[in-house]
């Protein structure tokens, strides 16, 4: 594993595993992140990650773009504390204003931390 990098490989950006992660997938909230995450699909070979932050909360596209790069740092420096098997996984930015990178790093380690080792699969049916 390149350590600490973060390659497009790594973005989830297919519309359809975005819709089955928020649809399918389980979530938490760990101020300041709403947090979704679902095993991903067989052939995955690396964790997929989703970065957002809300329009309605930062209406100046710099300060959101502000938050997504933070965010994005702060998950390819930790990278290496998820759990091994591959992941889809979406942060989104819940609170209303603009914290520090050291409070976005910490948080995010903390949400590594809460994510299951071996998640339950989700089935369609009950």
């Amino acid at each position: 594993m390149g350590k600490f990098t973060f390659r497009k490989e790594e973005r989830l950006i297919k519309e359809k595993q975005i819709q089955e992660l928020f649809d399918k997938g389980s979530s938490f909230y760990l101020f300041p992140f709403k947090v979704f995450f679902m095993p991903g699909p067989e052939p995955l070979e690396h964790h997929q990650v989703l970065i957002s932050v809300s329009k309605r909360n930062f209406k100046r596209a710099v300060d959101r773009n502000l938050i997504k790069r933070r965010m994005r740092e702060a998950y390819r420096l930790q990278k290496q504390f998820l759990p091994e098997a591959p992941l889809m996984i979406g942060y989104i930015y819940a609170h209303k204003e603009i914290l520090l990178f050291e409070e976005i790093k910490r948080r995010m380690l903390q949400s590594f931390k809460k994510i299951p080792k071996a998640p339950v699969k989700n089935s369609g049916s009950v």
